[in-house]
């Protein structure tokens, strides 16, 4: 869609202009509002941009949207957005669409779009749009599955309007980096039929015990990111009370949320579950100062300063795993992470017998943002579309599996090498963080890592299933679209799955894909170019299916049967034995 296409290369190229030194900042504090540890607006001013406002209610209507509309449209004239607010639906076609970055539901209720405006807005979606939800956004369309994924979750019930403490799990998003770790707000607080979890990335929670009524268990998403075919999508619970749209921390929150989904920064927005942190609102305990120089530690954040020196957690050392935080630099500043390293309180330890992950916005190449110092650049490309400029946070997974290491910025792989030095070795080690020296100041918070429980790498072998048949792709053709099935075991490399660490299955260079992205019973399972998407996610369930989290559905050999040839596809999960799966090793 040209319109998104432009803005999106006007953003990345006011990022690039950005890196070299943080000039003042463009966007007015007003609309904002002042928070800890944090630029109450853009540190460079976002390239203009459209946003649809869609408030159309066939059900309850809230009080609140006149405010929400009006605070909407304070924001987009302190941020560079204009604001079209309407609640007429024939606003839902492809061309007018089109002209949008990003399409607001403001407490819409019940059926709002007709089976046509639907389609139109789902391929808005699938050609890059995006999409924020408030409040009884999750009280819309519930018999549209599509959307339902879109939302994250639909609304079950609420309380009654009360205080609460919203937990911020997610403190590098734009939509949540200007709180603190809590956030105490009066609203109506939704509870939800389906916890989202395991489909979106959660940015913020409610804490059962500061209110009485949640239903959720004690764990309570309250606003959350996904990346949903081809498309970005964010969700806030918060929005039901007039006072919510005067508060400058709820607006900020929903600036955020307005410029991930319109693609004005970058964020990473994959479910995440099963990280341990290492530094967050416990402090720094486990960690140890080596060398010169020190970090402030302030608002559950470590600034540098001084140095040349690291700090580092010293009380365990990893073998295999996925280090997840996030990091801010103020300007073109120097640090780095380093990981794979022996104990020493010696800096240059860590520099020698390790590798370190580079943070500096100008050097030289392998020297630059994204690389492996003075070993691998980052692939640039992909690298500058994904990052955000100095003054805004951004988020590292580093992750490590035997010798070869990987790097994702904000969701995005922007390096992977292997190491093939025999003095160093990444299979064991420390992990640290560089202070450089005076005037490098460089943030970082939210430390977390999860043990991803072997060094050998991905597994690779014969997926077998119902009748003990392997899962075979057609014909041992790797054409795009190539239907997945069972067939009689034969070792062939079309029978041949790598159990890749991204959650993919792959063969012959190809990943095992839901066709379109789909979510129906009976969707077909291919073979497909990898293309980092939710169609391509398989995640093993203790019951022995294969689910896809996107769709929550599982692979399923059709018919229950096991004959050469069955087809594999979508089906809503039943652990049946047709739906139960063997994977290598």
């Amino acid at each position: 869609m040209s319109g998104r296409l432009v803005h999106l290369a006007a953003r990345a190229v006011c990022g690039l202009l950005a890196a070299a030194a943080l000039p003042a900042t463009a966007s007015t504090a007003a609309e904002a509002g002042p928070a800890p540890s944090a630029r109450p607006a853009p540190a460079v001013a976002d390239p203009a941009y459209d946003v649809l406002v869609f408030s159309k209610t066939a059900g309850f209507r809230h009080s609140s949207i006149d405010e929400g509309v009006a605070a909407l449209r304070a924001l987009g004239t302190a941020n560079n957005f204009t604001v079209t607010a309407t609640e007429d639906a024939t606003a839902f076609t492809p061309a007018n669409l089109d002209g949008y970055e990003s399409v607001v539901f403001l407490s819409t209720t019940g059926d709002v779009l007709n089976a046509a405006q639907q389609t139109a807005f789902e391929g808005y979606i699938a050609a890059g749009g995006g999409y924020v939800g408030i409040h009884a956004a999750a009280d819309t369309e519930y018999d549209w599955s599509w959307y339902a994924g879109l939302a994250g979750a639909l609304f079950q019930s609420h309380p009654a309007i009360q205080p609460a403490t919203v937990k911020v799990e997610d403190r590098a998003h734009d939509a949540t980096a200007h709180l603190g770790p809590a956030w105490q707000r009066t609203d109506e607080w939704y509870d939800y039929r389906t916890n989202p979890r395991t489909t979106a990335h959660v940015l913020a929670s409610l804490d059962e015990s500061s209110y009485s009524g949640g239903s959720m268990g004690g764990d309570h998403p309250i606003a959350w990111c996904k990346d949903y075919q081809g498309g970005r999508a964010f969700y806030t619970g918060g929005g039901h009370t007039e006072e919510s749209y005067a508060d400058p921390s709820f607006r900020r929150h929903l600036l955020g949320g307005i410029r991930w989904s319109a693609g004005t920064t970058e964020a990473d927005c994959r479910p995440e579950t099963g990280y341990t942190t290492l530094f967050g609102t416990a402090g720094t305990l486990g960690w140890k100062q080596a060398g010169p120089g020190s970090f402030a530690n302030a608002d559950s954040t470590l600034t540098s300063q001084g140095g040349l020196g690291m700090m580092w957690y010293q009380a365990k050392e990893f073998t295999s795993y996925s280090l997840k935080l996030d990091w801010r630099q103020a300007g073109d500043d120097n640090s780095g992470v380093l990981v794979g390293f022996p104990a020493s309180d010696d800096p240059w330890s860590a520099v020698d017998n390790g590798y370190e992950i580079q943070i500096d916005a100008t050097d030289a190449p392998d020297r630059t943002t994204g690389s492996v110092y003075g070993f691998r650049s980052a692939e640039t490309n992909a690298r500058d579309r994904a990052l955000n400029p100095p003054g805004e946070w951004n988020t590292y997974e580093i992750r490590v599996e035997g010798e070869r290491l990987r790097v994702y910025l904000n969701g995005v792989e922007i390096n992977d090498f292997t190491n093939t030095v025999p003095a160093r070795s990444l299979r064991q080690g420390h992990i640290g963080l560089q202070n450089h020296g005076d005037g490098d100041d460089v943030s970082f918070r939210n430390i977390r890592i999860k043990e991803l429980g072997g060094t050998t790498g991905p597994k690779a072998g014969a997926i077998t299933g119902f009748g003990g048949k392997c899962v075979d792709v057609a014909n041992g053709a790797s054409t795009d679209g190539t239907q997945i099935q069972l067939w009689t075991c034969n070792q062939s490399a079309a029978q041949t799955w790598t159990i890749a660490t991204d959650d993919t299955l792959r063969a012959l260079g190809k990943c095992m894909d839901i066709s379109g992205g789909a979510t129906a019973d009976g969707t077909k399972v291919q073979l497909y170019g990898c293309n980092n998407t939710g169609a391509q996610k398989w995640v093993p369930q203790p019951d022995g299916t294969l689910k896809n989290p996107q769709s929550g559905k599982c692979l399923d050999a059709s018919g229950v049967s096991s004959a050469d040839g069955t087809r594999l596809h979508l089906w809503t999960c039943l652990a049946a034995a047709n739906q139960k799966w063997i994977l290598p090793g």
